[in-house]
């Protein structure tokens, strides 16, 4: 329990720089106070993430997975919704929305699920196991199935150049569908580790204390940091000549979405294949309904009039996280998740990032849906069973 309050004071302290900063008013130079609001948003991530765990002992399934979606993702919502709030009475803000948005998605998949990948391939190796790709459980298909439905609707926003209040309900219905088929599954005891066993050992009352006072402080620490963290994001790269979309694109959603690649790794590496997939499966569900469907409302409660409207740049980066999106639908029809799939996935995103091109963003979000047409007509026979289960029980039998 010793290393377990260190590590708790710990990510405490980190936050109290930022919180000092955005207290006393002091203009610190944007690329320190990037720095020092992306390690206090990093810290509070692990106590949300800590806290969230713990609450599943707690709380009734279905209140936990409407309050966990919302609370584990908060930093991420945060920085995306001031963008998208700020747009509404300053239109250039409206880039940085898309940027943040599109960049907290991609990094999911594209660097969460070959890291998990790679760590579960080395626990195999170690241990003897002849079969080396992830196997997830039947049950997954409920977030496959979601996550397709999503990226289908989601060619349509750049077809239309917008991201208005026809859009907002599709994404939120299909988040609130979502929550209702998960929660009807049945609750399974949360496999705690590390401070979150710690946590979970103590008595009811000071366990459930602790918990809420991780998410109070947790949500007055976003609500006071995301502005001047945006902010700061966007004063750096205008300071230092660096694309300024860029950064917020990357620097932000690496910050807000580290400790839950770390979780997710730390599960691989201990051989819970289905267990470190699935987390980000579900945060990426989260993000890529509920987070998209939020950005119009922010739009119009910050003084905008109509649709949150998407220049080219936006347009291109829509539409290749869409196609990416519906590629890692399409691999993980049969509930694998193999080597090479993650190779693929990885080298095409780092591509993304040497050759940051309009060109190259547009032959992947291509090669994406090729190959995604090409997975979905040889794996035909799984495309029922898999988008059945965004509508009925899913069976745990094995495939």
């Amino acid at each position: 329990m010793t290393t377990t309050r260190w590590k708790i004071g710990l990510a405490i302290a980190l936050t109290s720089i930022s919180m000092a900063i955005r207290l006393s008013g002091d203009k610190t130079a944007p690329g320190l106070a990037v720095v020092a609001f992306g390690v206090g948003i990093v810290a509070v991530s692990f106590l949300l993430a800590w806290g969230a765990e713990v609450a599943q002992l707690d709380v009734s399934a279905s209140l936990a997975t409407a309050a966990l979606a919302l609370v584990a993702v908060l930093p991420e919502y945060a920085v995306d919704l001031y963008f998208a709030f700020t747009a509404g009475h300053r239109p250039s803000y409206g880039a940085y929305a898309a940027a943040n948005m599109t960049g907290s998605n991609r990094l999911l998949i594209g660097v969460g699920w070959p890291l998990v990948a790679v760590l579960f391939a080395v626990w195999a190796r170690r241990t003897g196991r002849a079969e080396r790709s992830i196997s997830l459980r039947p049950r997954r298909r409920v977030e496959i199935a979601f996550l397709g439905l999503a990226s289908l609707y989601a060619f349509v926003i750049p077809l239309k150049g917008s991201l208005g209040l026809m859009d907002a309900g599709v994404f939120l219905g299909l988040f609130a569908a979502y929550l209702f088929r998960t929660s009807r599954q049945e609750s399974e005891e949360p496999d705690l580790s590390g401070v979150s066993a710690d946590l979970a050992k103590l008595p009811p009352t000071a366990r459930r204390a602790t918990v809420v006072g991780f998410f109070v402080f947790a949500a007055v620490y976003v609500a006071l940091v995301a502005k001047p963290f945006a902010d700061a994001l966007i004063d750096s790269g205008r300071a230092l000549g660096m694309d300024e979309f860029l950064l917020v694109q990357w620097v932000a959603p690496l910050a807000s979405e580290a400790p839950e690649l770390l979780v997710a790794g730390i599960l691989a590496s201990r051989g819970n294949d289905d267990t470190a997939l699935g987390t980000l499966l579900s945060s990426k569900v989260n993000q890529w309904t509920m987070l998209v469907g939020s950005l119009p409302l922010a739009y119009l409660a910050g003084g905008g009039h109509g649709s949150l409207v998407l220049n080219g740049r936006q347009v291109e980066e829509f539409l290749l996280t869409a196609a990416q999106a519906l590629f890692a639908v399409s691999v993980l029809l049969r509930l694998r998740f193999r080597a090479r799939e993650a190779a693929i996935i990885f080298v095409t995103f780092a591509l993304q990032l040497v050759l940051p091109s309009t060109a190259v963003r547009l032959w992947l979000a291509a090669g994406y849906v090729v190959l995604a047409v090409v997975l979905f007509a040889v794996e035909v026979r799984q495309i029922i069973p898999t988008f059945r289960g965004a509508f009925q029980a899913v069976d745990e039998d094995p495939v």
